[in-house]
């Protein structure tokens, strides 16, 4: 973009060619974007300011990321452009352990958002799917098949969810089969979240549920955020992928979690695992 074309946008248009920037490249300086938009400083801040305003990023001294922290959770649209294809490794485990007739509910991260995506090829019918996730909700509404369950609550548009109490009571409401979540950290027997609001959906659905499945890619092991979820005894199994260092899997296996690591391969190969018995053998967290 050049500085004039930059110059002449408006606010709103800018601020979404500087969001888009962000999302694909991580973080930027306020520096740069000024260079970049051909604007002062002042301006550049000023549309930073509205764009964390609007949860899209966040600021630190001299620039902006979309980035995770210990704190801070990512815009959805900017986890959905990360760890893809780890991602689809796991929701192609995970498939695995759905049969016709179960009731399944998942949790409002974009790793759960790849099962959601499979089930839209209609396979595994018929099946119940419960969800707080808008994304989902849209991917699996009218599927032949599937009875399509939409937890309400309170709108968040950084997660493109629901929310809040109105969102726990229901889920406290219902009875699946399987639940499937994802979290932002793994680290010393405990899932951890950034936010509180998202804890306390992830438990009431993990509380709501014959079994649990965690799904995880690697760069969430060995990473805390500022609340635990559940003890990884929680769920029944835990699936990551094949990025995950033997160290951080030896962490797994001295608090004795049952996992199974998802081999990452292209999209035509199969999908191999290995599994791995409880008992068997940076710190900021990462996006669900």
């Amino acid at each position: 973009m050049s500085s004039s074309t930059g110059a002449q946008q408006g606010p709103a248009a800018r601020q979404a060619a500087m969001a888009e920037q962000v999302l694909a490249e991580g973080s930027a300086t306020a520096a740069e974007l000024a260079e970049r938009f051909g604007v002062s400083l002042m301006t550049i801040h000023r549309d930073l300011d509205e764009l964390e305003r609007q949860g899209i990023v966040r600021k630190f001294r001299g620039g902006v990321t979309a980035q995770p922290s210990g704190v801070f959770e990512s815009n959805v649209e900017y986890r959905l452009k990360t760890m893809r294809a780890e991602k689809a490794a796991l929701a192609d485990r995970a498939l695995a352990l759905i049969e016709p007739g179960m009731a399944i509910m998942l949790d409002d991260s974009t790793t759960t958002l790849e099962i959601a995506r499979r089930l839209c090829h209609g396979e595994i019918t018929p099946l119940t799917v419960v969800t707080n996730f808008l994304q989902a909700i849209n991917l699996l509404s009218g599927r032949r098949g599937i009875h399509l369950m939409a937890l309400g609550g309170d709108y968040d548009p950084l997660h493109s969810s629901f929310l809040g109490v109105s969102c726990v009571e229901a889920v406290q409401s219902l009875r699946v089969d399987l639940c499937f979540a994802s979290t932002s950290a793994v680290h010393g027997g405990y899932a951890y979240h950034q936010e509180q609001h998202i804890v306390s959906v992830k438990r009431a659905m993990l509380d709501s549920a014959a079994r649990g499945v965690l799904l995880i890619d690697h760069t969430k092991l060995a990473r805390t955020a500022l609340h635990r979820v559940v003890p990884l005894s929680r769920f029944d199994l835990l699936l990551v992928d094949d990025g995950a260092s033997a160290e951080a899997l030896r962490d797994l296996d001295e608090h004795k979690v049952t996992y199974e690591v998802c081999a990452t391969v292209p999209a035509h190969e199969p999908q191999g695992r290995a599994s791995h018995k409880a008992g068997g053998g940076d710190d900021r967290a990462g996006t669900t």
